[in-house]
Formats: structure tokens, sequence, C-alpha cells
């Protein structure tokens, strides 16, 4: 080898090195930047904090005035300042990645006080009260110091509820309240929690069964003093809530739903639109592919009617469904026991689909009988990131009559595995980024979830023509929402025009229809999601199988769809793009 071909090698080898060097300070600033947001966001979100482990805000609530809303905007800025600083193409290919994801956050947190919709604390589901009895609910307490956080968080409530009050009434003054027809009845899921005795409030609940471990002394000084904390600190402000919404609140309520009413209604939805999409679509367009998959759905469920050899129209099947009780649960341990064998019958084709599976188990709950009639169908809730709570899947056991039967496998299927748990409780466990186990992308997460009931298919769900029309009718349900959410907020409909839509094309109870079409107009852009998620997801399988051919390995794609994390499409197609062409070089 002559010297020349060393002077080249040399070369290299330095040019290298200097890459090396620059590529790690470029890493270590954005790292540091990365840090610093992950030690903020701990701070500013104190039951985040407590489920990933970190105890040092087990005290605290989340700050809610209007100067906290403004803080957290401006420090949004300050890190996308920071971001806007470093080099990103002197970063790893990863933090490249984390720098996008991290920025598009902390642009659509930016947007979201730009219009004034972090002003909106309320949906007909959820909101304020809600909210803290969902996060308190959720902590994990073991130790008597844990009993005593959970108890200075009930202390807490009141200058956490004067926040969002202060909140609840600037949004009042610029006529950001929801449509009257759909908050109907909300103040019962405030009265609710308003009790006599304070051990009939469900904060109560952990300390009806005090670890034996803990002296009885202690455990009679916890007890009373969880009972003044609920007399003193959480009666009286909740008192105060619910004269607020019913005084100042409802009588301010919108009669036209969609924020379109609003000022700046358009723009505040196409904000809401991009944020729960992550793409460009114009309501318009969703609106018109809404239409085209109402339209191919209802081919695929004509041909389900003649496979039940049923003699008549959708329509009539429909009406069929809807009034026949044998499709009915006829109590709520029948709904659970249902949903539990679907459930564990799933769990065993798992591996048929995946090559990796979560550690973090779940279990089966019944929705909270104060929201439950409010609230639709089924919801997941994630568990911690610690360990130390399960995800668990809550079925809603009111109303029977609205609880078909048939639709079962498909909704649990979505809520269980292979749908939510399966994909949010992998991420809890990767080794991504603490900051993107907790950003929440619905498009990937609900879009998964749908196309985790149509995977019920490849491994022998489905079987009977009833079940597989529920699964169309869902899926139906989710195209659906492309008309109804864009229909309501960008092109006038009436809440009665989107309610006779649905009803015209599902096999949903009237019940369920009306309760999401309130969920909808209280909840802008959110139900888009579903649909476009899964249609991207279904692509990019299609394109895979395309080509791969026979490489194609399905549990390989699922287990790189769900390796990052919940992302944005555009993210995950260019990921799922690189992987395509990594397998075709292998």
């Amino acid at each position: 080898m002559n010297s020349k071909f060393y002077l080249t090698c040399w070369l290299a080898c330095v040019l290298a090195s200097v890459q090396y060097a620059h590529a790690g300070a470029a890493d270590k600033k954005f790292e540091r930047i990365l840090d610093d947001h992950w030690q903020y966001s701990l701070q500013e979100s104190p039951f985040t904090a407590s489920s990933e482990g970190d105890k040092r805000y087990n005290r605290q609530l989340p700050k809610t005035s209007l100067a906290d809303l403004a803080r957290r905007a401006e420090q949004s800025e300050k890190f996308l300042q920071r971001l806007n600083k470093i080099k990103v193409k002197k970063l790893s290919a990863s933090n490249q990645l984390n720098l996008q994801l991290l920025k598009q956050d902390l642009e659509y947190q930016v947007k979201r006080h730009d219009v004034k919709y972090d002003l909106i604390n309320l949906t007909n589901r959820g909101g304020i009260h809600l909210d803290y009895l969902y996060s308190m609910n959720r902590l994990a307490l073991f130790t008597e110091q844990d009993y005593r956080d959970y108890i200075e968080r009930i202390r807490a409530f009141p200058e956490y509820l004067s926040g969002h009050v202060e909140v609840m009434r600037e949004a009042i003054k610029h006529g950001f309240t929801h449509a009257c027809e759909s908050m109907q009845g909300y103040e019962t899921s405030i009265s609710a929690h308003i009790v006599d005795a304070a051990s009939d409030s469900s904060l109560y609940q952990p300390f009806n069964s005090l670890p034996d471990r803990l002296s009885e002394d202690t455990r009679s000084q916890l007890k009373a003093e969880a009972q003044a904390a609920i007399s003193d600190q959480f009666i009286p402000p909740l008192k105060q809530l619910y004269q607020v919404y019913t005084k100042e609140y409802h009588p301010a309520c919108q009669q036209n739903p969609g924020i379109r009413h609003w000022q700046n209604g358009d723009e505040i939805y196409k904000s809401r639109v991009a944020q729960f999409t992550t793409t460009d679509l114009t309501p318009q367009e969703i609106h018109d592919l809404g239409l085209s998959e109402v339209k191919r759905i209802n081919g695929e469920m004509q041909q389900a009617v003649k496979d039940a050899k049923f003699h008549g129209n959708v329509q009539e099947f429909i009406d069929y469904l809807r009034t026949d009780p044998r499709f009915y649960p006829k109590t709520p341990e029948e709904l659970v026991s249902v949903v539990s064998t679907i459930s564990k019958k799933m769990d065993g084709f798992m591996p048929q689909l995946f090559g990796k599976l979560p550690r973090q188990p779940y279990g089966i709950e019944e929705v909270p009988a104060d929201i439950a009639e409010k609230t639709t169908i089924a919801y997941y809730a994630p568990g911690a990131s610690d360990g130390t709570r399960a995800g668990f899947y809550f079925i809603n056991t009111s109303k029977l009559e609205s609880r078909p039967l048939y639709t079962m496998e498909a909704l649990t299927l979505h809520e269980a595995v292979p749908g939510h748990h399966l994909q949010i409780a992998l991420s809890l466990e990767s080794e991504i980024p603490d900051f993107r186990r907790q950003v929440n992308y619905t498009v990937f997460i609900e879009g998964w979830g749908l196309y985790a009931e149509r995977l019920g298919l490849e491994v022998g769900f489905y079987q009977d023509p009833y079940s597989n029309f529920g699964r169309l009718s869902y899926e139906m349900w989710r195209a659906l929402r492309l008309v109804v959410d864009t229909g309501i907020h960008s092109l006038g409909w009436s809440r009665q025009q989107a309610i006779d839509f649905m009803a015209e094309n599902s096999a949903l109870s009237l019940h369920n229809i009306t309760s999401e079409v309130d969920r909808y107009i209280t909840w802008p852009g959110q139900a888009l999601a579903y649909k476009i998620g899964e249609l991207k997801i279904r692509e990019l399988r299609a394109k895979a199988e395309q080509e791969l051919k026979e490489d194609f390995d399905l549990r390989a794609f699922h287990d790189e769809i769900l390796s990052h994390g919940a992302i944005p499409l555009s993210v995950l197609e260019t990921l799922v793009n690189q992987w395509i062409d990594d397998s075709q070089s292998s």
C-alpha cells in the first residue's frame, strides 16, 4: 500500500472524528434542553411526576390560573427558541427525530394558547373536578407518606379550583361556551360529589382499606385527617363550582353547536384539525373523505346482512338489531363477563401478531357511575410508567339496553389488546425519551386502536354475521365522525342533523349516538383522529406487503409501527419507508 492510500485513510479518520465531535457536542446541547424540558414538565404536571415514580411533587396539584396558562405558553416559546439554535444536521438520527417531535408538540401548545383554546376546561364528559378525581383515583398508595401526600392534595384543591374558575369565567367572557343541549345535565356530575358525609366521597375510598402494616392509631389519624380535608377543602369549593356552572356558565351556553360560532372559530377549528390529525387536510377534504368511507363501508354492511340471511335492507337490519332484546346484556355482570372472555381469548392470539409484548398487565373495571350515563361506551386508562399501576379497560354498564353484545369483540380489541393497552404499555416500557411517552398524538393512538379492531379478522374473531356487522358498524362509526365533526364545526350542521345522519348509517343505539354527537360538539377535532390514523396505517401496511412480497413479516411490521411511541403520521410514514428499505437490503 502506498503513502497516498495511507494519507487518504488518515484524512478520512480525522474528518470522521471531527464530525463525531461536532455531533457529540450538538447532541449534548440538545439533550440538556430535553432534560430541562422534562424536569419542567414534571414540575408543571405533578400527577405525571407521581406516575413516573418521582415523588418530589406528591403534595402538589397543577397550577391552573390565567397567569399560569400564559406562563406556560411563554415557557414553550423559550424552549422553541433554544431548539431553533440547535444545528439539526449535527445531531444523531435519533435526536433529529426527538427534536422534530418536541418542537412540534411545543408549537401545538403555543398555538393552543394563541387561539385561546386553553380557556376551554369543560367538555360534556370531563373537565375540572372530573379530571381531578380521575387523577387522584390513579395514584399508587403504599406507604404512610403516600396517604399523607394524598391528603395534602385534597387540601390543595381550593387553589386548583380557583384557577380553573378564573379561566372558566374568562371563557364565558369571550363566548367560548358549549352548546346548551350538549351540556344538559352536566351539573349532576358536580352535585354527585357534594356529599353530606366525607366518608361517602370517592376521594375517601383509599381510606376504607388502609394496609394492616400501619398501626391502628395511624390508620385512625389518617382517616380523620382525610375526612376533615374532604369536608373543609373539597366539598365547599365544589359547591362554588356548582354555583358558577349553573348561574354563570350554563346561562351563557351557545344556542347553536360548533366552534364556528365563536370569535375566530374557523381558525380555532383548523388548529384543532391540524393537531388531532397531524396533517394539512382541510375540513372539507376530511368531510369528503368521510363520505367516501361511509359509502364503501355501507357496501360491506350490505354483504353482512346477506350473510345473516336477513330478509330486508341494511336499515331494517339495524332496526332489528336495535330492538331485539337477545342482543343486549341483562345485567352489568353479564356484560363484564362477555368482555372479559373476549379479552382473554385475544391474549392467546397475541404472539401470532407481535414479536414484542409488554410486561404490564391490564384489568377490567366498570365506568364510574357519576359519569357513566353521559360518557362513551368504554375507554382505556393507561398504567403507570413505574409499574405501580396496571392499565384498565373501563366498560360502561349503565343503560344496558344501549350496549349491544354484537359490538363487544370490536370494542374490546380496540380498548384492550391488541389496541390501546398493547400500544400504550409498549410505549411506557420503551427506550424512547421521557417526553415522548407522555406526548399524546391522538391520531396514532386512536388510529392504532381502530386498526386493532380489524386484526381480529386475522385470528378468528367476528365469526358470526352479527359480530362482523358490529365490527363494520364500529368502523362506520369512525367514518361518520369525519362527516359529523366537520359538519358541525365547519359546515354549519345542527345537532339533530348530525344525530340523524349517524342513525341512518350505523347500528349504534340512539343513546350512544346522542352521547357521541354531544362529545364531538364539546371536543372539536378529536374524533377525526381515529379514521385518519387507521387509514394511514393500513396504507403503509399495503405498501410494505406490495414491496416486500413474500419477505413481508407481519409481526416485524407491527413491532416497527409500535416501537417509536405515539408519533405524527408524517414521521410514521418516513420510519416505515426506511424499515421497508432496510428489509429489502438485508
